[in-house]
């Protein structure tokens, strides 16, 4: 009872224009409040799930963005018939955290509420959502449980914009018209400002928010919201709102400070049953590897189906970046940029802290298994005590065969010369198309 007088007494102040501050946020309305160390805790983290999931995934539409432009009677029946046949009775939230853990994904971005306004979290604003379902229960709750239990870092993504809340006032669906933001709609603002001291108080320490606002306008930027997040959990980091977060692109250079890429699985955030076309393996492998040789963080989406369970296609994905980080992942966790991040078809990171690099060797899918192959790194020196190796193997055998897999290495006036020899079988074919990780300790940087 207490929070539906708070939610409408804020409403009515709010709609009379007075100038409060009720939720006690930072006097620094434009002040970016994420913590040095946590951004650097953050950016340690390298590889997170993000997940795109809501009622119209039982139409396979585009999240949310379908209401915009959309008539009167296709907006009655989304609102008022769509929670009617949502009913997720295979969600398995145990299984999605132990993919997650087995493909090295260390932290998880859930989208509480999109555009749509439709909340997968239990919430006292409004009856658009999960728990007015035939499901009727707390996803987001399930989701939290089961991800911590796997130590994966806990994440919430919330829209802003709110097309349930602009249905009931009447107002014109829209990102861009002034009465449509957060910003310029009191109502709106106050809803949002209750479902996020909810999702703060309700949940535990929450560690990442992704707060998907339209940004094209300085008067459209969420300074409420995050700060809000912040008063109430001040380690919590705002990702999008106050980092870098380049959406499907991956920038030609990375930022000096902690940025994440994200990037569907196909062409489409949430599930798409038709007319999909997903990247490969191979592809999801060489972006995360790029990423990390930048310094940034690689947040991948999946999109679950309206029964619950992920898309083996999908998960057929996940599973090949499994493999590839289950055998070379000290290359892309806890590192940091190398003073080039590339050098033609190989990429290069650096153990942080450390005087180890690591040398990811691509387009080598022609390298048969037993081959020798000898490459140059041109930004590496070696000293006496580097030792190079190549991750996941031991060097002393190729699988029935009397070839000792010795690697080599030596300084040459170009660079640091290694010779190593693909010796790990990986698929029975003995043919392995991803990325091979040479390891080179003791390492210094050429002219250092």
């Amino acid at each position: 009872m207490f929070q539906h007088r708070w939610f409408i007494c804020i409403l009515i102040i709010l709609a009379a224009g007075a100038t409060v501050n009720p939720n006690n946020v930072s006097a620094q309305p434009h002040g970016v409040l994420n913590k040095s160390e946590r951004l650097e805790w953050f950016r340690d983290l390298g590889l997170g799930m993000f997940i795109h999931w809501s009622v119209d995934s039982q139409l396979g539409s585009v999240i949310s963005h379908s209401t915009v432009g959309a008539s009167q009677d296709y907006l009655d029946r989304y609102f008022n018939e769509l929670p009617k046949t949502f009913n997720p009775i295979r969600f398995d939230p145990d299984e999605w955290a132990t993919l997650a853990r087995l493909a090295g994904m260390r932290y998880v971005v859930f989208t509480v509420k999109h555009h749509s306004g439709f909340n997968m979290y239990d919430t006292v604003t409004n009856n658009f959502g999960i728990m007015h379902t035939p499901y009727g229960r707390d996803i987001t709750a399930q989701i939290v449980k089961a991800f911590r239990a796997q130590g994966i870092a806990v994440g919430f993504y919330f829209s802003p914009d709110d097309f349930y809340v602009l249905y009931k006032q009447g107002t014109l669906i829209s990102r861009i018209r002034k009465e449509a933001l957060s910003m310029h709609n009191p109502g709106l603002l106050a809803s949002n400002l209750e479902q996020i001291r909810e999702l703060f108080t309700h949940y535990g320490p929450i560690d990442i928010l992704f707060i998907d606002a339209h940004n094209k306008s300085e008067d459209a930027k969420p300074y409420e919201i995050r700060e809000l997040a912040w008063d109430l959990q001040p380690d919590v980091v705002v990702t999008r709102g106050a980092i870098e977060t380049p959406e499907q692109n991956i920038p030609d250079e990375g930022f000096s400070e902690p940025w994440e890429s994200c990037f569907t699985l196909g062409t489409q955030w949430q599930y798409k049953p038709t007319n999909e076309d997903y990247k490969s393996g191979q592809q999801l492998i060489r972006m995360f590897i790029e990423i990390r040789a930048k310094g940034g963080n690689f947040l991948l989406n999946v999109g679950p189906k309206p029964d619950g369970t992920i898309p083996v296609e999908q998960e057929d994905r996940i599973r090949e970046l499994a493999l590839w980080n289950f055998i070379n992942q000290e290359a892309v966790f806890e590192t940091e940029t190398w003073v080039t991040p590339r050098q033609d078809d190989i990429w290069f990171t650096k153990k942080k802290g450390e005087e180890t690099v690591y040398a990811i060797l691509t387009n080598q899918a022609d390298w048969k298994f037993g081959d020798t192959r000898t490459f140059t790194l041109q930004s590496v020196k070696l000293t006496d005590n580097s030792r190079v190796t190549v991750l996941g193997q031991n060097d002393q055998v190729v699988e029935y065969t009397d070839k000792i897999p010795t690697t080599t290495w030596q300084q040459t006036a170009t660079g640091a010369e290694v010779t190593v020899t693909r010796a790990q079988r990986i698929y029975n074919d003995r043919k392995w198309p991803n990325p091979i990780v040479v390891k080179i300790t003791h390492a210094q940087a050429v002219g250092r």
